[in-house]
């Protein structure tokens, strides 16, 4: 299981750094793929992967990604949240007009995994396209998984209060607090190594650390909220795609959240 779950990992790194490199139409593919794996996956936690109101939900993605690529393109200037709200009202319309054959749990999760999956996924096109972006976005997965390896190391030597006992019960207090202050660390290191490509964030050094500060706290809670949705459905993974890993779920569960974190940051020092 190990040498697999590294092979795999390795084959990850790889085609993460190759397409982020190449950006553009490759990095927007693949995200988008990402996402309506993401989604099929969660649909299938509670089997709405082949119905009605899931379709709309993988129309809904493909058409909220391709508005981003026209934003980014210069060819559409209009927000592109109105291809969800279009998705939430279509996922409506089938509730009441084919009433009672979903159960209003499953409309619910519908809709949820509009926000949850493409929504926050998508960002990672967007941070792409930032000024600066190829040097930006390594700080997505600093704060995700740069927090999630510092919390393992840091709860394994010292960590003895549980944090959550019940969803997670070997997280610690000590972890959440060791994987917070690696991610800092390891922001500022990057900031400090990659500061003159990244002129749009003033003093980087500053910057990247406060972005994978803020970044690894929210990772922690879309890593919980993952945990959360498998314990309430009864699996174990969210799928098989990666070997080693579980599916695109379980490998992109942190960087769901810390993705528009870094995004809406980025901005905010200046992108």
């Amino acid at each position: 299981m190990f040498w697999t779950r590294l092979a795999s990992g390795v084959v990850l790194v790889i085609v993460a750094v190759l397409t982020i490199m190449a950006g553009g139409n490759i990095w927007f593919l693949l995200v988008s793929l990402l996402s309506l794996i993401g989604l099929y996956e969660l649909y299938k936690t509670i089997n709405i992967e082949r119905t009605v109101p899931g379709w709309i939900g993988y129309i809904t993605t493909v058409l909220y990604a391709f508005l981003l690529h026209e934003i980014a393109g210069g060819r559409f200037s209009e927000n592109p949240f109105m291809a969800v709200i279009g998705g939430f009202l279509v996922i409506c319309a089938v509730y009441v007009f084919t009433f009672p054959k979903y159960k209003a749990n499953q409309i619910a999760f519908s809709i949820f995994g509009l926000i949850y999956v493409p929504v926050l996924m998508m960002h990672l096109y967007q941070v792409r396209e930032l000024p600066d972006g190829l040097f930006i976005i390594p700080l997505v997965f600093l704060s995700a998984w740069g927090n999630d390896t510092c919390a393992y190391c840091v709860g394994m030597l010292i960590g003895k209060h549980k944090m959550t006992p019940k969803l997670s019960p070997k997280k610690s207090v000590e972890g959440l607090v060791g994987g917070i202050a690696g991610a800092v660390l390891l922001g500022m290191a990057y900031g400090a190594l990659a500061g003159s490509h990244l002129p749009s964030l003033g003093n980087t050094v500053a910057a990247c650390g406060v972005i994978c500060g803020v970044g690894a706290v929210i990772a922690v809670v879309g890593d919980l909220t993952a945990s959360a949705v498998k314990r309430d459905t009864g699996i174990k993974d969210y799928g098989k795609l990666i070997p080693g890993h579980g599916g695109v779920l379980d490998r992109f569960d942190s960087i769901l959240f810390t993705a528009p974190i870094v995004y809406f940051l980025a901005i905010y020092f200046g992108a």
